[in-house]
């Protein structure tokens, strides 16, 4: 019996999600935990298992759409199995001659449809993020959008039946629409067929390469999480006044306290804490110090409201082959520095074989990035937006210092902390640069507290 393969719903915000690559085609067979394509939110990329043994009968999107959560991907199936009865918009009913534009068929993530109204004026249109993306990129005339969702809300469906009835804002951007060719639901325009509709003309072809010769570059398309990354670093830096403070501390207690867990930590659990969290642990207890709120909080609005958090999420930075994912410890200075540690990894750990739930990647007050793993002796974080600030941690390496008349070894670790000058001034920046490190020189004074 044939078995569809729909597009799963990855975190309670994500509304769809694209198709990077597919790994299987129509006709091939596939077996339980065979790959069959991977897809990407704009947080977190992801590969999707087949459950089911079978032939892939149909793949109904095809790479780079955008794919509703819910809806119908491919189906798995015997051969010769009719797949057509699982295509998205394959049962909608025929519609006799509306007199006005219908909206198309509800969309899984666009909830139940409510009466359709004109969105209140006067005030800030509420719209869902991916239909604010749809209009933007089509045109729509959103003055003209009648609202189906939820509490007069603006979706997905609304801006898709402005573009279905060529109510578009520029000449131009109707010309995108009504010449892009519709491959979505139901034969209908998508953004991906947009964004291929609107853009330019193919520039010129280079040379030919001589016959048995190896050209000396290539090109490669950004993947979407990369585009996701280059869009929000260069919104921070562009929209900022960021700043970044330079300080060391001398590592001879975490370094200590590190080769005792490792020696004895196995009896209380502690066997696999690393230096990273042992700094992860410092930076929680220090910025829940009220005096440092304005680093645990986000400036928003445009710059004209601070928001200040009551517990600090810790957001920590973790390399991945995907691209850079920033997963969140949620309440971390409630956490014990054996709680912090597992967490860490098991959330580092989930980034790396992408199936992290984008959930984990939102939500962060202050982030940590360690490059210290790389030997980087010191850095410039970027600031996450809306976040006022980021740590960063460098590699440990060898200082010298006067003591006692006498020229002394220690083993040091830099922290660079790039912070929103916007949200607070150097002085209070610099004050939780010395208060950690005084909590991490005293290591295992601030863990008897």
């Amino acid at each position: 019996m044939a078995v569809a393969v729909i597009m799963p719903r990855q975190g309670n915000t994500v509304e769809s999600c694209i198709i990077t690559q597919w790994h299987k085609k129509p006709g091939d067979d596939v077996a339980p935990g065979d790959i069959l394509f991977s897809y990407e939110t704009d947080k977190a990329a992801f590969d999707e298992e087949a459950k089911a043994q079978g032939t892939l009968l149909a793949a109904f999107f095809a790479e780079g759409d955008d794919v509703p959560c819910l809806a119908n991907v491919c189906v798995i199936g015997a051969p010769g199995e009719d797949a057509e009865a699982f295509r998205p918009g394959a049962a909608e009913p025929a519609v006799s001659t509306p007199a006005t534009p219908v909206a198309p068929e509800l969309a899984p993530d666009d909830g139940p449809p409510a009466e359709p109204h004109a969105p209140a004026t006067g005030g800030e249109m509420r719209i869902s993020p991916r239909a604010r993306v749809l209009a933007e990129r089509s045109g729509a005339d959103l003055s003209r959008v009648m609202a189906t969702g939820p509490e007069g809300r603006v979706i997905a469906r609304d801006v898709q039946a402005l573009i279905d009835a060529g109510l578009v804002a520029t000449p131009a951007a109707r010309g995108g629409a009504a010449g892009a060719e519709g491959t979505g639901l139901g034969g209908r325009v998508t953004l991906a067929d947009l964004e291929r509709a609107a853009a330019p003309a193919a520039a010129p072809a280079a040379p030919a390469v001589e016959a048995g010769a190896e050209a000396d570059s290539y090109d490669e398309p950004l993947s979407h999480m990369r585009k996701v990354i280059a869009k929000s670093m260069t919104a921070s830096l562009a929209t900022m006044a960021q700043l970044t403070h330079n300080i060391s501390f001398d590592a001879s207690e975490v370094r200590r306290m590190r080769a005792l867990f490792k020696e004895k930590g196995e009896l209380f659990g502690l066997e696999r804490v690393s230096i990273n969290d042992i700094v992860l642990y410092a930076v929680a207890r220090t910025l829940a110090n009220p005096a440092h709120c304005a680093l645990n909080a986000h400036l928003i609005d445009d710059g004209r409201t601070m928001r200040y958090f009551r517990a600090v999420h810790l957001g920590v930075a973790v390399d991945t082959e995907r691209g850079l994912m920033v997963p969140t410890i949620f309440h971390a200075e409630r956490m014990s520095l054996r709680e912090i540690s597992a967490e860490a990894k098991r959330l580092a750990q989930a980034c790396r074989e992408g199936r992290i739930s984008p959930d984990a990647l939102r939500g962060a007050s202050f982030t940590v990035s360690n490059l210290g793993a790389l030997g980087i002796e010191s850095f410039t974080p970027v600031i996450n937006p809306p976040q006022t600030g980021i740590l960063g941690v460098c590699a440990m390496r060898d200082a010298v210092r006067m003591r006692n008349g006498q020229i002394e070894v220690y083993p040091s670790i830099g922290l660079s902390l790039t912070y929103d000058h916007r949200a607070l001034d150097g002085s209070p920046a610099s004050r939780f640069l010395v208060d950690l490190k005084a909590n991490l020189e005293n290591f295992a004074l601030l863990l008897a507290q």
